[in-house]
């Protein structure tokens, strides 16, 4: 019998035994299993995680394409913008508009409500109380301490109110004030504005360069262009000398697109043929040239302008040097009448600057310089028509029987025959310049300035004093008096100290014109001598 509850006691542990086992493999079986599906989702999740990453790193580099592409069409629509879309400013468009403002009352000038007895009120006794006379002492002494407060609530509101006004009229005259500065200011404007126009009508130099830069700042570039410029306007002939900022080849992009390569976990750029940036950099320059003189021409309704010349350079460093350096790149010169011949929504900016015959940097890409048809640093000075006095001279003219326009043209014609390139410049305006003479001289190579003095007595040693700051204000390279008489020692001392004034008096200059211009002249009164 103990015998076979052993063996049943055994069997039954055994059971239990494997029981137990089938459990425990169930259990690691379900672990697994749950392992194995935690791994495929984390498996999944990274993928998914991946190709989200792989879209958005794709969605980049073509978002990057697409702003490629777009400064790249920006640069081949350059010219067209300038056509199609708004007209360039003009007078009736810089005018200031004057629209009145109300005066906004903000929540501080609301008032607030007034306080309320009814809010401050102690609750009366009940009937009951009141025909006991309960309560009564201590309903009084609330009731007094009610009133005090709605008392001290009024006048606080009171005060409140007061400095509320106060505020509101403050703020209100403030905004009037600002409202009639409003005003006065734009009426100012506009009636600067109509007389500049008027000047403008007129031929006013001075109203015709700030007009145009008024256009030229209001042409939209893309962002990053140069917006420099300077202007220069001959009333005399309607011929307008601008020169202007060119963009550098920075301007064009140097990648056609993006594209991400999974492999390599990287966005690269598909780069822009170096042919392409080059013929892009040509275009770009011929528009904005191109469009420069339409703007000019464009917004000059009133025809003032009868011809453009354009420099155009770009500001720079040299690699060599390391110095500052501004080459010009395009020059070209047109009539009004040639330029309306274009129609400048068909034509290629680079062939029509051919066709308007214009001189182009042959490798503006290197920043190959030409040189400007006119340099514009003569443009500080009102230039005139040459007139030649020469060819009407007598045998041997007395120089102070001149009119002073004809001895200013004589000098200017002598020192072109002494081998420099000389102008006049306009009797208004000319702070005292009678000539301006650029020498092309290895030696001497700058900008003249040139006064002219027909006197028959001492020339004074303030006209020399005032020379020398002509030449300092035009920053030239040399200043030279000359007349037909002398100068005293104080001239002479005072030119020396300077160094780069030189003073030419009647018996030299005499010398000068026989020498040059084969005339024998006689300059006027002979000067006295100087004592030693």
């Amino acid at each position: 019998m103990a015998q076979r509850r052993n063996s049943n006691w055994q069997s039954e542990y055994q059971r239990q035994q494997q029981a137990m086992q089938r459990a425990q493999r169930q259990q690691e079986q379900q672990a697994e299993r749950a392992r194995k599906a935690a791994e495929a989702d984390r498996k999944r999740r990274e993928r998914e995680q991946k190709i989200a990453y792989e879209q958005r790193q794709a969605e980049l580099a073509q978002t990057r394409t697409i702003g490629v592409e777009h400064e790249a069409e920006q640069l081949r629509q350059l010219l067209r913008d300038a056509l199609v879309g708004d007209a360039p400013a003009s007078f009736d468009r810089l005018r200031r508009l004057y629209t009145p403002t109300a005066f906004h009352e903000r929540p501080w000038s609301r008032p607030e409500l007034a306080p309320r007895w009814e809010e401050f009120a102690p609750p009366e006794p009940g009937k009951l109380s009141a025909l006991l006379g309960l309560g009564k002492k201590r309903y009084d002494t609330e009731l007094a301490a009610s009133q005090e407060r709605f008392r001290e609530a009024q006048e606080h509101h009171q005060r409140a109110e007061e400095k509320r006004r106060t505020t509101v009229e403050r703020k209100r005259i403030a905004h009037d004030l600002r409202e009639v500065q409003a005003a006065r200011e734009a009426q100012e404007f506009n009636e600067a504005l109509d007389q500049r126009r008027e000047r403008y009508r007129a031929g006013d130099a001075e109203a015709v360069e700030w007009f145009l830069g008024e256009v030229l700042d209001a042409s939209a570039y893309p962002a990053g262009f140069p917006r420099g410029h300077r202007i220069a306007f001959r009333a005399a002939t309607g011929d307008v000398l601008i020169e202007i900022q060119l963009p550098l080849e920075e301007c064009v992009p140097t990648a056609r697109g993006y594209k991400y390569i999974k492999s390599r976990d990287e966005t690269t750029a598909v780069p822009r043929p170096e042919k392409e940036r080059k013929e892009t950099y040509a275009s770009v320059l011929a528009q904005v040239a191109l469009r420069t003189v339409h703007e000019a021409l464009a917004s000059d309704t009133d025809k003032i302008i009868t011809g453009v010349t354009l420099n155009g350079h770009v500001k720079t460093v040299d690699r060599a040097t390391g110095q500052e350096v501004s080459p010009c790149l395009i020059t070209l010169s047109t009539s009004r009448d040639q330029f309306a011949t274009l129609r400048l929504s068909q034509v290629d900016p680079v062939h029509c600057l051919k066709h308007l015959n214009a001189l182009v940097s042959p490798n503006p890409y290197d920043l190959e310089p030409v040189r400007p048809i006119i340099e514009f640093d003569l443009s500080k000075y009102r230039l005139m028509d040459s007139m030649d006095v020469v060819a009407g001279l007598d045998s041997r003219p007395v120089l102070v029987q001149l009119s002073p326009t004809e001895f200013e043209h004589l000098i200017r014609q002598l020192f072109e025959a002494i081998g420099m390139e000389a102008w006049n410049t306009q009797a208004s305006k000319d702070e005292g310049v009678d000539a301006v003479a650029i020498s092309k001289d290895p030696v001497f190579n700058g900008e003249c300035i040139i006064q002219a003095k027909r006197y028959s007595k001492l020339v004074g040693v303030e006209s020399v004093q005032a020379l020398a700051g002509v030449v300092e204000h035009k920053r030239a390279a040399k200043g030279v008096l000359i007349t037909t008489s002398w100068f005293g020692r104080a001239s002479h001392e005072f030119a020396r100290q300077h160094g780069r004034l030189q003073l030419i008096e009647g018996p030299e200059l005499k010398y000068l014109i026989k020498e040059h211009l084969g005339k024998d002249v006689i300059p006027g009164p002979v000067p006295p001598k100087r004592r030693s």
